[in-house]
């Protein structure tokens, strides 16, 4: 297959591009934010190479006001520029008086701007200290294309310089940018003026400071000799050792493992009160969300304190793979996403192994799958023209996805051939920008392995195969057969003839022994020869291909009875595969149930029986009022005796995988299953936990929660919002937040829905709950109808990339008129920095809209029959 070529000139992208008649080498920027008059000023002299006369320069400024711009020669010479600005463009055009002749000028700009409060470019953060003060900081976000609200630059990815940051600030702020102090001096009016070293060759997103009320821990060194702190809000310092902790591992296990050192001369991980993503890899000034940075690990939850890891692991990986090497251009992105979620599950299975990440990855790739399912899917890879384009490409095929693509192909090459690949890509590109396929041909180049060829056919189309598995000629041959799956099959249509390069591995089991077996599948069918006959075959060995598994009925009978020599990653993608052949009308929900039936009888694995929840959550929605007494009483008779077999009391020596499972099945018997006895326990542990006590198990804890804000009244609303406003740690407050959309009483939704459109709920927090509250099975329809109400508010008020988060809550209004309603309304308020995304939830919003018509009586018939 021939890749396309995204970044070939077209008219429509040469109006985003800018010219390459004038390249920036090296930045010298200075500052000035007034934290009170959310106001700042600033001047920057960018190094540039002139490569043919002009008479114009073009470079980025959005929001801003070029006061004075001057172009000055290699002898002095000094030519006045008037500017002038293209909005849509996002450019400013300079004007020179006389045409500036090839060689080495400096460009002189001042400027002045707003602190915004829409998370991006320069923008005001705000926390409450604890003597109840407000504290206000200014803080950067520059990616992806928001270095234009915050200095005029030339800000595109391959435009590298490097960058001398100085930060003027009020006497008593703490002011942090990317490379180390080096100067502190007062100035004439009572501030002071901060200088930072040089950084190494970056892009313009990269670029970060920092400014405001934040206190700094001592620095921890790596055995690198890079000095790590942590920048916190006041007050919070001792939330912030176990990142610590956790960056030192991961920025020695990078070092070690890209064989590179660490690019920076420091590294600040910190914590912003208010932020749109969840952390920013800026190189040696990592911004990151509170509650993915400070934390409680004695309070903290198993998935809490994995999450934070996971986190740091990834903006930690980006250091290399992304910031030493950089795309080209923006629909490379993934590439920098894909593989720092990629070491981020690395770089966490080694720090704690017991946590078995590569089997919770599961859950991530589940939903990679349920995008790729749809029609409206995109390859991993695809044209980007304007910035809403590039906003666009952070989704879960950028991250997940192409996440579990790179797993495929290390555990098919084997993991030190992958990691040479790397090595290579990296050692031969550092400091520069780069193309998808010079990353494959360094792979390939080690391994010997057609690894553009496979790959090609995994980046630049859509979707993903199911792969067919049966044994024949008396169980000597195992044949595997691709096909497309597709949630949304168009019946009586041709069949969909892609094709994919798939790396297949199979156990095959003869007793209680197996072998594995690696094999590419290319074209509609292969086979694999076996010397012996097979007793069993199980696909996707430790479930690292990115392929649904479709057994014929026999091999799936000889696959579960032979379950128990499975690993629990390969045991839940038999529940998963089986709930996705339910989206696509190839299982019915009784059979799946029935499935779930077998498997929950002595399942002991906490990400099967995640999933498993899943299953039974949505289908908890099609149930109806009359069969619901049924369906409780079937879910408590699938979950209680695993419930009942780990107790509710956390044994001493018990690892926090155990525990975890014990607070999913708290959680879902005290929803779902409408346990009485959960019930009443989960609320009486919640009340010890608002009383104080001391050494409750998170898990149950945060079960707790949920169970009681599911059958919850107006007086545990209260008690809700006031934690929430009390909560003692970052992980507690968003547990509540978020719980708040899941009261069952309209007036409770009522009252939450009115918080969003003020500082109650953080603007950060804000498009989160309003999903979750789309997700609330009694009260969906009024949630719609309140962000349909309310568009233009809820529009102005959140970050403009978390809207289409928002939207997501959507699939499950899977009513037909509800479903009507929703599509009419996208198509009169469109999300243009969103277009691909929002089509995907609009489709899957049909898909579920299928399945209640298809499995809600089967299912109530199942349960009651």
């Amino acid at each position: 297959m021939t890749a396309p070529n995204p970044t070939a000139a077209t008219g429509e992208a040469d109006r985003y591009r800018l010219p390459r008649t004038v390249v920036p080498s090296h930045y010298d920027l200075v500052l000035e934010p007034d934290l009170g008059a959310a106001t700042f000023t600033g001047t920057v002299a960018i190094d540039v190479e002139v490569v043919e006369p002009v008479d114009e320069i073009v470079l980025n400024a959005l929001d801003l006001e070029i006061d004075r711009a001057t172009l000055v020669g290699p002898n002095g010479t000094r030519l006045a520029g008037s500017v002038t600005y293209d909005a849509d463009t996002e450019r400013a055009l300079i004007d020179i008086e006389d045409a500036a002749a090839p060689g080495r000028w400096r460009l002189e700009l001042s400027f002045r701007g707003e602190l915004n409060d829409k998370l991006v470019g320069f923008y005001r953060s705000t926390y409450v200290d604890e003597d109840g003060a407000t504290q206000t900081l200014a803080v950067s976000q520059m990616e992806s294309t928001h270095a234009r609200r915050a200095f005029p630059c030339f800000d595109e990815p391959d435009f590298k310089a490097t960058f001398a940051v100085t930060l003027v600030v009020a006497d008593g702020l703490t002011a942090l940018s990317n490379a180390a102090e080096i100067a502190d001096e007062p100035t004439d009016d009572g501030r002071r003026r901060v200088r930072f070293a040089t950084t190494m060759k970056m892009s313009t997103y990269l670029v970060a400071f920092v400014v405001g009320p934040l206190e700094v821990t001592e620095a921890v060194t790596t055995r690198g000799g890079v000095p790590i702190r942590v920048a916190h809000p006041r007050g919070k310092g001792h939330l912030a050792p176990y990142a610590l902790d956790a960056a030192v591992f991961c920025l020695d296990f990078f070092a070690d493992w890209f064989d590179i050192p660490y690019p920076g001369d420091k590294l600040d991980l910190v914590a912003v009160p208010d932020f749109a993503f969840g952390a920013m890899e800026n190189l040696g000034c990592v911004t990151f969300r509170e509650v993915l940075l400070l934390i409680d690990p004695e309070s903290a939850t198993q998935p809490e304190l994995e999450r934070l890891v996971d986190v740091v692991a990834h903006e930690l990986a980006h250091m290399w793979f992304g910031d030493l090497v950089t795309m080209g251009w923006w629909e490379g992105i993934w590439l920098n996403e894909a593989f720092a979620t990629f070491m981020e599950m690395l770089a966490t299975d080694a720090y704690r192994p017991e946590w078995q990440r590569w089997v919770s990855f599961g859950l991530s790739r589940t939903a990679a799958f349920d995008v790729d399912a749809l029609a409206a899917t995109r390859p991993i890879e695809f044209p980007v023209i304007s910035p809403e384009d590039a906003e666009g490409m952070f989704d879960l095929l950028t991250y997940e996805k192409g996440a579990a693509v790179l797993r495929m192909l290390e555990q098919y090459l084997g993991p030190d051939t992958f990691r040479d690949g790397i090595r290579r890509y990296i050692s031969t590109h550092q400091y520069g920008n780069t193309v998808t396929t010079d990353l494959w041909d360094a792979i390939e180049e080690s391994s010997g392995e057609p690894v553009r060829r496979i790959m090609d056919s995994w980046i630049y189309q859509g979707g993903f195969p199911a792969v067919g598995v049966d044994l024949e000629q008396d169980r000597h041959v195992v044949r595997l057969t691709q096909r497309r799956f597709q949630a949304l099959d168009p019946k009586g249509s041709e069949p969909d003839a892609t094709e994919w390069s798939v790396p297949v591995t199979l156990r095959v089991g003869r007793g209680d022994e197996s072998t594995v077996e690696r094999v590419l599948l290319e074209g509609d069918t292969t086979t694999v020869d076996l010397d012996r006959p097979a007793d069993w075959v199980h696909v996707n060995v430790d479930g690292a291909g990115f392929y649904r598994v479709r057994y014929s009925p026999a091999a799936r009978e000889a696959l579960l009875a032979h379950r128990g020599q499975l690993a629990a990653i390969e045991r839940y993608g038999l529940v998963d595969d089986a709930w996705a052949a339910v989206l696509a009308d190839e299982l019915d929900a009784p059979s799946f149930l029935a499935l779930v039936r077998e498997l929950a009888a002595d399942e002991d694995d906490l990400s099967v029986w995640q999933r498993i929840a899943g299953g039974l959550g949505a289908l908890d929605r099609l149930v109806p009022a009359p069969a619901r007494e049924a369906w409780t009483a079937t879910v408590r008779a699938l979950a209680r005796p695993a419930l009942d077999r780990i107790g509710w009391e956390p044994a001493a020596a018990e690892d926090e995988r155990h525990r975890q499972l014990r607070g999913t099945l708290v959680s879902l018997l005290g929803t779902v299953g409408a346990d009485d006895e959960v019930v009443a326990r989960s609320r009486a542990l919640h009340d010890r936990h608002l009383a104080g006590e001391k050494g409750l198990d998170p898990a149950l804890v945060a079960a707790a929660i949920e169970v009681v804000a599911g059958s919850g009244t107006a007086e545990d609303f209260d008690a809700f919002a006031g934690r929430v406003r009390a909560a003692s740690t970052p992980q507690e407050e968003v547990r509540y937040t978020y719980a708040l959309a899941d009261f069952p009483g309209a007036e409770e939704l009522d009252r939450l829905l009115a918080m969003t459109l003020t500082d109650e709920i953080r603007t950060q927090n804000g498009a989160f709950v309003l999903r979750r509250a789309l997700l609330n099975r009694e009260n969906g329809p009024q949630a719609w109808a309140f962000v349909q109400s309310h568009w233009s508010e809820i529009s102005e008020r959140l970050p403009s990339m978390s809207m289409v988060r928002m939207v997501e809550g959507v699939r499950a209004l899977s009513t037909p008129e509800l479903a009507a309603q929703v599509e009419a309304f996208f198509a009169e308020h469109p999300l243009p920095q969103a277009t691909k995304t929002l089509a995907q939830h609009l489709e899957a919003m049909r898909v579920n809209v299928g399945v209640r018509e298809r499995e809600a009586d089967r299912i109530a018939a199942a349960v009651t029959d």
